[in-house]
């Protein structure tokens, strides 16, 4: 069970929530503000279910504002429409996992280092539907983070989540409970930053080490140079200057023999 699960609580400002009048970050009712220090703010998204049953974790660095929106009006709509809270929770959340443009790169990389055979599927396509219950998606920092005054609030990885007293709480008080119920599952970090979150955790013992799966190149359409020539899309005489071909060859191998360690 998740102690750390407070959907119950906020439920009912979900349903009263006036999405109209919330256009940026800042229009966020403190109702749902879990903390701030200075200009970064954390708050409340209802993510915070866990699938002890999964095998795989994938774990982006922070949901953003369109994500946060996206998920509250699909649990206002499902609250009001009579669904039982933990299944309005479930479906607000399937709802805007790595969702857009985002999510055929994501399966395209995870299936390209063999995770779908360790876990037994033809693809990992079906980790959004028929497999759901092999995968926990989340983020390290659980609920959104933002900083006030940027013309992008959007938390990216500065200030540095390991050196920020502030959102080394935000991890432990959410990501770290959830990380250890999901002690046997494999984690991918999804970017640099998430990937040195974790090695901080792991550090403190929370995850092991070896059950960290770094490297794979972040999925988002802004990565898509990498990507192609990560998937064998793209040769390498054709890559730009700013894509390190040695370093992405160097993860791609290194990964998929990690994959086959792993079964």
């Amino acid at each position: 069970m998740d102690n750390n699960n407070r959907f119950a609580h906020f439920a009912s400002a979900i349903q009263t929530l006036d999405l109209d009048r919330v256009s940026q970050p800042s229009d966020i009712p403190a109702s749902f503000l879990l903390g701030q220090d200075g200009p970064l703010t954390s708050h409340y998204i209802q993510f915070d279910c866990v699938n002890p049953s999964a095998r795989l974790v994938l774990v982006g660095i922070t949901p953003g504002f369109t994500q946060w929106k996206n998920a509250m009006r699909e649990a206002q709509r499902q609250l009001r429409s009579g669904t039982p809270a933990d299944i309005a929770q479930r479906v607000a959340k399937q709802t805007g996992a790595f969702s857009g443009a985002m999510r055929p790169n994501l399966i395209s990389l995870l299936d390209h280092i063999g995770l779908h055979r360790w876990l037994g599927l033809t693809s990992c396509d079906a980790l959004f539907n028929s497999a759901g219950h092999l995968v926990q998606t989340t983020s390290i920092l659980r609920h959104p983070v933002f900083i006030a005054g940027k013309k992008k609030p959007n938390y990216n990885g500065t200030p540095n989540m390991v050196r920020s007293s502030f959102l080394q709480e935000q991890i432990e008080e959410h990501f770290a409970q959830e990380a250890r119920i999901l002690d046997k599952a494999v984690f991918v970090p999804l970017g640099p930053k998430v990937s040195e979150g974790l090695d901080w955790l792991a550090q403190r013992g929370v995850i092991p080490a070896d059950r960290i799966l770094h490297g794979l190149p972040h999925p988002s359409g802004a990565n898509a140079e990498r990507i192609a020539y990560f998937l064998g899309r793209k040769a390498r005489s054709t890559l730009s200057a700013k894509t390190d071909a040695a370093r992405l060859d160097t993860i791609n191998r290194d990964l998929k023999e990690r994959v086959l360690k792993l079964r």
